[in-house]
């Protein structure tokens, strides 16, 4: 059995969660692309014709072999698999994160959405 974490469950765009380093959690597609255009990343999967592995390309980044997808394939592939998507809004020291990862639902316990600051 997978061990399971409790993360900051983010329901709301406007939620950046309460300190620097903290991992939230969300299954919600707004969240996720303004996240993402935030960044200016954009949809990609391993896979070409069809949703592999979902990811995020980022400008300056580029992972060999990822193609891009539309966010409506990324969204209907990520709900499909009952995925969450874990990330960071800032790193420790305050600077803006990158981190993200893609995981099944077991990887994450759901919690009571925790209070913003």
């Amino acid at each position: 059995m997978a061990h399971r974490h409790r993360y900051h469950i983010v329901t709301d765009p406007n939620d950046r969660g309460c300190r620097p380093g903290e991992t939230l959690a969300t299954r919600e597609l707004a969240v996720i692309q303004r996240w993402a255009a935030e960044r200016s990343a954009v949809p990609g999967t391993e896979h070409e014709g069809r949703p592999g592995v979902l990811a995020l390309d980022f400008p300056g980044f580029k992972e060999k072999g990822l193609q891009p997808i539309s966010w409506e394939e990324w969204f209907k592939t990520f709900q499909a698999r009952h995925l969450w998507f874990l990330y960071q809004e800032r790193l420790r020291d305050g600077r803006p994160s990158n981190f993200y990862k893609v995981v099944p639902a077991q990887y994450v316990e759901e919690a009571a959405p925790a209070q913003s600051m």
